[in-house]
């Protein structure tokens, strides 16, 4: 931990009378390459008053919970339990396991209903919210929903001014935005949406130790103006994309940021991302896009990405065949992608990297055969990785409710796929075994989430959770069913 924090940049340091603790149920290197995260960071660090630690789950801990020791903050060693106040940013369904283990290490029941005043009281936002933050319900006590720059700090405020749990309670209960189970049951409000002139969010740290290593992060555009059938951040998610300035991203970085990363849903949707690239390059600074769209990939975007350090050229593929990509209400073609391997060539890149997801609704052995035969064919052009991700449906998206393929299932595709790109093409998946219980916890509710604390108490494997969600109500029967 000191040596993290010596090597960190722009850390604000700061003393005040009302401190939270600021949680990631992730380890550090992912926490602070959190734009979300850092965000909420500077926010309460802004505030008159009010000042924040970094709480983050152990490095060993994210593949064994069981070796989360006491947590404590990077700034101060001051123990998770003695803080106030736990503010936690949940990115995905599975970081509400490293949530539990945190607080069980702390010694603080990670059951709402086991907690009163003498506990810390715990707040939780992030990108979670979008989807189902119903799971948090039984854990934690209220919920900023949405974009939570202004709503987070209002609850923070509100939880400092009242002196009593209930009341604490009661007073969040009545702000727009704010979710409170114990008041609101299963009734979710509307997803807060931060005025224009908030944006661009950016971080105010950079640190060699994080995932996305010395590079300062700052989003080009909020939303998406696209309407892909599988993504939460579609179109109709806060009314769509918020563009940024050329001239107000340009502005926002510091002069000694060597490493940009532009970060949004839809960066190379934004009108000026060519000019802002090469901009960025001709500064002398290597640059980082968090999505590439295959149809908006030209000659002079290529260029432009090369110019600032890119040696592999990584888009999305989506679906494994055109048919899947259609159904997923996808732009890219397959002239799109050959195109891709074409300028990531004529461009001396080193590879193309594709992403994709298997287990579509309605996908069959078929899509898994065109897609190797199509994959071969871009490996002729240039060498061709495949990053693949079972699909989990999500609530509030078009594809809501869709059952997972089965475990079975997308292990036998990805075999397939294997199979007929072998020696052709490098193919790497994430767990079709973990993505079952993603699954389950974003169709599922207060339930699915209190279940994962007999999974934690069990060890946290697979073997744990399949045990522990086979008690979930017959309402889920069809997502346990689909192991």
């Amino acid at each position: 931990m000191r040596k993290r924090l010596a090597d960190e940049i722009g850390r604000l340091d700061k003393e005040a009378p009302r401190k939270v603790a600021l949680v990631y149920p992730s380890p550090y290197g992912a926490a602070m390459s959190s734009l979300g995260y850092q965000r909420i960071y500077r926010a309460i660090m802004e505030t008159p008053g009010m000042s924040c630690e970094r709480v983050v789950l152990d490095d060993d801990a994210e593949t064994e919970l069981a070796k989360q020791t006491r947590p404590q903050s990077y700034e101060s060693g001051r123990e998770l339990a003695d803080f106030p106040v736990l503010a936690v940013s949940v990115a995905y369904e599975l970081e509400i396991a490293g949530l539990v283990a945190l607080l069980e290490a702390a010694g603080i029941p990670p059951r709402r209903k086991d907690r009163d005043g003498r506990y810390p009281f715990v707040l939780a936002g992030g990108p979670l919210t979008f989807s189902n933050p119903l799971p948090l319900a039984g854990i934690v006590d209220a919920i900023c929903i949405g974009e939570a720059e202004e709503i987070s700090i209002q609850a923070l405020d509100t939880i400092f001014a009242e002196s009593t749990h209930a009341a604490r309670l009661d007073a969040l209960a009545k702000i727009p935005h704010m979710f409170v189970p114990s008041h609101h049951g299963e009734m979710l409000p509307l997803v807060a949406k931060v005025p224009e002139e908030m944006l661009p969010a950016w971080a105010p740290i950079r640190t060699p130790h994080a995932v996305l290593s010395n590079m300062f992060l700052l989003e080009t555009e909020r939303g998406c103006s696209r309407r892909c059938t599988y993504c939460v951040m579609r179109r109709s998610t806060n009314g769509g994309m918020r563009l940024v300035s050329m001239e107000k991203i340009l502005a926002t970085i510091p002069a000694d940021a060597r490493r940009v990363g532009l970060v949004g849903a839809a960066v190379s949707d934004h009108p000026k991302i060519v000019q802002i690239v090469n901009t960025l390059a001709d500064q002398g600074r290597e640059v980082g896009l968090s999505s590439l769209r295959p149809d908006r990939i030209s000659t002079e975007f290529a260029g432009a990405l090369k110019r600032a350090g890119y040696k592999t050229l990584t888009t999305a593929m989506d679906g494994p065949s055109e048919r899947m990509r259609e159904m997923l209400e996808r732009k890219a073609k397959v002239k799109h992608l050959i195109r891709c391997a074409e300028l990531a060539r004529e461009h001396k890149m080193d590879r193309l990297k594709l992403y994709l997801m298997i287990g579509l609704p309605g996908e069959n052995d078929a899509d898994m055969d065109e897609c190797a035969a199509f994959t071969t064919e871009l490996s002729r052009i240039i060498p061709v990785s495949l990053g693949i991700a079972p699909f989990c449906a999500k609530r509030n998206t078009p594809l809501d409710g869709q059952p997972y393929a089965g475990v079975a299932v997308v292990t036998d595709r990805l075999d397939r796929l294997r199979r007929g790109l072998k020696g052709r093409a490098d193919v790497r998946s994430t767990s079709a075994k973990w993505a079952w219980v993603e699954y389950v916890l974003a169709q599922g509710g207060e339930a699915e989430g209190l279940l994962v604390i007999d999974a934690v108490h069990a060890g946290g494997r697979f073997a744990d959770y399949k045990r522990a969600f086979a008690k979930a109500k017959p309402r889920r029967s069809l997502a346990i069913a689909a192991v």
